[in-house]
């Protein structure tokens, strides 16, 4: 999995009025829990843009005060009016265990439904996982080659190595919807089968 590098400075105070402060100086106040102890500290929000905005997931090397963690994204609050970014929750990792995660899926092949004219939907876009962060990939392949026409992919029909899947097995990955065009040509087909 992609790494993702931040540095963060410790907080000297808590509360509101510390975190508008910081927020004037566009810094984000943090926390990261998870360990012995929660650690409360800011990060700049230039380079922490490009973590939250993005598509991709990170394992996070954050420095904070010049000590390193592992972490993830847990948590992210922003203002209900101007929907700027005020807080962020981080999860510290460990090696030894398990984290669970959203992981985005690729979908992958050409569908035997899309060559008979149908679709293909994407209708989950992420998947939570749960694996080791060693194990924990930044994608999830889903190979739709054999998707038929009006057919779905659900999460019990796909499997990964040392990755449990935490939706419900009939939770729709992918589907082939027919299209009007397709619909079109069966019924022409249809009548022409009918009339010989």
């Amino acid at each position: 999995m992609k790494t993702f590098e931040l540095k963060g400075e410790l907080r000297k105070a808590t509360g509101k009025v510390d975190s508008k402060q910081l927020r004037r100086e566009d810094k984000i106040p943090c926390v990261m829990y998870g360990g012995k102890e929660n650690i409360h500290f800011s990060v700049e929000l230039k380079p922490v843009k490009k973590l939250v905005y993005s598509h991709n997931v990170y394992l996070v090397d954050l420095d904070i005060d010049g000590k390193k963690h592992k972490a993830i994204l847990k948590d992210l609050q922003f203002h209900v009016v101007t929907d700027v970014l005020t807080h962020i929750d981080f999860l510290e990792i460990f090696e030894d265990k398990a984290i669970e995660m959203n992981i985005p899926v690729e979908l992958q092949g050409l569908s035997s439904g899309v060559k008979a004219g149908g679709k293909l939907l994407t209708i989950n876009r992420k998947i939570k996982a749960r694996a080791l962060p060693k194990y924990m990939p930044d994608t999830l392949i889903v190979d739709v080659t054999n998707l038929a026409l009006g057919k779905t992919i659900k999460v019990g029909d796909v499997a990964y190595d040392n990755i449990e899947l935490l939706n419900v097995k009939n939770t729709v990955i992918a589907a082939v919807k027919l299209t009007r065009a397709a619909k079109g040509a069966a019924t022409t087909e249809a009548g022409a089968t009918a009339a010989s």
